[in-house]
């Protein structure tokens, strides 16, 4: 069974610094491409940031471009979203997300696709002085 864990969520003042962490487990590839997405109340979710399997690639929301850089350490079948500079607007729940579509399509779906197969349970980020 497919299981998607986050963690490293937080309080922390605008301005600082959070490493999210999200640990796979149950896939039968490794070929996944890996999303991060966040969702504040009364809103749909939202694409933070994605990582390809394949090449490593990424891909940011331009709101956190140059603030944000996702990592994936294959060994350990974790994918991280270090958070640096952080402002009120980056308060949400953040997921991990996935779904066998990203075997083919890795993250040239980032953009547009909002519902995947695999969710973690989510991690709550709040920015506040």
């Amino acid at each position: 069974q497919v299981q998607l864990v986050e963690s490293g969520g937080g309080l922390v003042q605008p301005g600082g610094s959070l490493r999210l962490s999200c640990t796979a487990s149950g896939f039968t590839s490794d070929n996944y491409a890996i999303v991060w997405q966040r969702q504040v109340p009364g809103k749909k979710r939202e694409g933070v940031s994605c990582i390809e399997s394949t090449d490593g690639r990424t891909i940011y929301r331009d709101s956190v471009k140059g603030r944000f850089t996702i990592s994936r350490d294959k060994s350990k079948n974790t994918v991280y979203l270090q958070m640096n500079s952080l402002e009120p607007e980056d308060t949400a729940v953040y997921y991990c997300v996935t779904d066998r579509v990203t075997i083919r399509t890795q993250c040239r779906m980032f953009t547009s696709k909002l519902l995947y197969e695999y969710s973690g349970q989510g991690t709550q980020v709040t920015v506040s002085s």
